[in-house]
């Protein structure tokens, strides 16, 4: 059971690809392997302990209030993200721009804390976060490695400030296609992925 928790949110209950969750920071910010990998981090940080804390006062938290109380715990861990991240990497701060304090209102975290972490016990609730949290990491990288590829005309693998390498391809480096760094272009890759996936039975 505890291994489902985890694996489930991986594939079989994907925050993008299945449950089409979070879309807006997905075709925001997905432009390029850094700002993936940002969003990708604070949205496990935020999820991971918020079903944590959810799950513990679950029983002390009153009903008719409880989507309140769930939104000042995750406006919480949020904002302690947001300034550790304007301490240590104010550039990938500033790329991710509003969707970083955004996470407050993310679908995934909210969504995840109503129907999980309130009605089940810390340790799977951990590992329910912990597997949504690298789901939505996973497709995010793989969203932004297409988009930056044709958009870019490359790859610039620099990940929490730190430069590991380049890669780039010269016929998309002298004419890259533009629309692939637009929120259309991000529309579209996600729909194509989304039907191989079906098409593939990926995601069945």
């Amino acid at each position: 059971m505890p291994f489902k928790d985890f694996s489930k949110g991986l594939v079989k209950a994907n925050p993008l690809f299945v449950l089409v969750l979070g879309l807006c920071p997905a075709l925001a910010v997905s432009t390029s392997i850094e700002n993936a990998f940002g969003m990708g981090l604070a949205v496990i940080f935020v999820l991971v302990l918020s079903n944590l804390i959810i799950s513990l006062l679950r029983n002390m938290i009153p009903k008719d209030v409880r989507i309140p109380c769930f939104i000042v715990i995750i406006a919480t861990l949020v904002t302690i993200i947001n300034i550790t991240f304007k301490a240590y990497l104010p550039s990938l701060t500033e790329s991710l721009g509003v969707y970083l304090p955004l996470i407050t209102v993310n679908c995934i975290i909210l969504g995840r804390a109503e129907a999980f972490a309130s009605k089940n016990p810390p340790l799977r609730s951990v590992l329910d976060g912990v597997g949504e949290g690298i789901g939505f990491l996973l497709a995010m990288l793989l969203i932004s490695f297409i988009r930056e590829l044709l958009g870019s005309g490359g790859l610039n693998f620099t990940i929490l400030g730190y430069k590991l390498g380049e890669f780039t391809i010269p016929v998309f480096s002298s004419m890259p296609a533009l629309f692939f760094i637009m929120p259309t272009g991000a529309f579209l890759i996600i729909g194509l992925l989304l039907g191989l996936f079906k098409k593939t039975g990926v995601l069945r």
